[in-house]
């Protein structure tokens, strides 16, 4: 009895310090971005007045190096920035990776050993703190191991490694807590590498693991208690996809509807939505793979608009789901061949911006779904990075760290296209009051105008 008096005063403290914290964070939603997609799971910023172009020579408040490139973004709380990436590669390493541990490609090197959570002042980008992870950094062609964003809630930060380790630290770099997900429900087997982002849902961390196609283990979701690491709920997701088509990377997100919050997780062939208290399965919806392909993994995440939500797939279809009941139904789909595959699309809540791989961007209206405007290009590259709705702009990255800002509204309208020299980019731009930071191969930028 007394250990469960303990343990609700310890649940009760962390849920009103969530509370604050969620709060405080909406209050101030142009000036943080605690997670992966921003404050509201999104890409949609309140940010005032960012930056709408730059060069190396104009508008660059400072840069930071970085020991190698990762695909995560990174978080912001006040004035620390906190980023999850490989160490610097040995001087010794080959200069090229033979052995490929993924198709399409990839870098030549991914990275040093060691997995790093990293802290760095906003004011002028200094290193505070560096914290080491793991170890174990792999190629999987674009993945790495430092592939998951952070999260933070102001108060702690929590980080998660493509090896499976998940590390709870307070903003001064203590560990509180780690917990190795691998060793208590099975090495994670992706083809491409794991690539989801943690989910923070009222002081609890929201995990979720779909592979199948290099491994026996089952798909799961589980909640971690954010001040203890211990486990909250844990369920297997099941799903009878084949080949490829278990394996997801996509970053659970939150859907409020009817008063209540549900979990809602999107990959290996269905969207399913999930109670937060105990990860029970409340509905699904197939349609993600109509054809019933052996490679139909799916890559960009979820977005909730409203009560609906938006399920990117494999390029096409890409779905939208309505509240039916007591579970969801496609309300409508766009299946003309320019939908994502790996960046997630943003909405103004009228319209539906989506970016596909190769740059082109296709304007929905979210009523229908019916074509606003587009397809229209941006400049000519890849495009690995999602799109981000800020100040009545859109803002688009593509792979060699050139961004194109466009005019979010009823006809295309394109603002400009700024290059930098950092290289290779995979993270999505973060974008604050007054500021843009943009996470490169080589450096951390911060933009500001008047720099």
């Amino acid at each position: 009895m007394l250990l469960l008096q303990s343990a609700c005063r310890v649940r009760t403290r962390l849920s009103a310090m969530t509370m604050v914290a969620a709060a405080f964070v909406a209050a101030h939603a142009g000036d943080h971005w605690p997670q992966w997609r921003g404050p509201g799971l999104d890409g949609v910023s309140a940010a005032r007045r960012p930056p709408a172009e730059w060069g190396e020579a104009k508008n660059i408040m400072w840069k930071t190096e970085l020991p190698a490139w990762a695909g995560s973004t990174p978080v912001v709380f006040g004035e620390r920035i906190f980023l999850t990436t490989p160490s610097k590669p040995e001087e010794d390493a080959p200069a090229a990776v033979g052995r490929r541990l993924g198709r399409g490609g990839g870098r030549e090197s991914p990275g040093g050993r060691d997995l790093l959570l990293m802290c760095l002042s906003r004011a002028d980008g200094g290193v505070l703190w560096t914290r080491k992870l793991d170890t174990g950094n792999k190629l999987f062609g674009k993945h790495n191991m430092a592939s998951p964003s952070p999260v933070t809630d102001g108060r702690m930060v929590w980080a998660l490694t493509g090896t499976g380790v998940l590390v709870a630290l307070d903003m001064e770099g203590a560990e509180k807590w780690r917990f190795d997900l691998g060793a208590a429900y099975g090495v994670f087997g992706q083809y491409w590498g794991y690539g989801s982002s943690p989910l923070l849902h009222e002081g609890r961390i929201i995990v979720a693991v779909m592979h199948g196609a290099a491994t026996e283990a089952p798909s799961y979701l589980a909640a971690i208690d954010g001040a203890t690491g211990k486990v909250v709920w844990h369920v297997e997701r099941k799903t009878d996809a084949r080949e490829e088509c278990p394996d997801a990377y996509t970053t659970p997100i939150v859907v409020r509807r009817g008063g209540r919050a549900e979990i809602v997780v999107s990959g290996a062939d269905y969207v399913t939505g999930h109670d937060p208290g105990t990860g029970k399965e409340l509905w699904r919806v197939g349609g993600l793979n109509p054809q019933g392909r052996g490679n139909y993994r799916v890559c960009a995440s979820p977005v909730a608009v409203g009560e609906r939500i938006i399920a990117p797939t494999r390029v096409r279809p890409l779905l939208c789901l309505e509240p039916r009941g007591d579970g969801y139904e496609v309300a409508w789909r766009y299946d003309d061949g320019t939908g994502p595959d790996v960046p997630t699309p943003v909405s103004d809540g009228k319209r539906l911006y989506v970016v596909n791989d190769k740059g082109i961007v296709t304007c929905l209206d979210m009523r229908d779904g019916r074509v606003v405007w587009g397809p229209e290009r941006t400049v000519v590259g890849t495009v690995s990075a999602s799109p981000v709705l800020a100040d009545g702009k859109l803002y688009v990255t593509n792979e060699n760290c050139v961004t194109t800002v466009l005019s979010a509204g009823p006809e295309f309208k394109l603002l400009g296209s700024y290059e930098l020299d950092g290289g290779y980019t995979l993270s999505t731009p973060v974008v604050l009051d007054g500021l843009v930071l943009l996470r490169s191969a080589k450096y951390l930028y911060c933009i500001g105008e008047g720099s």
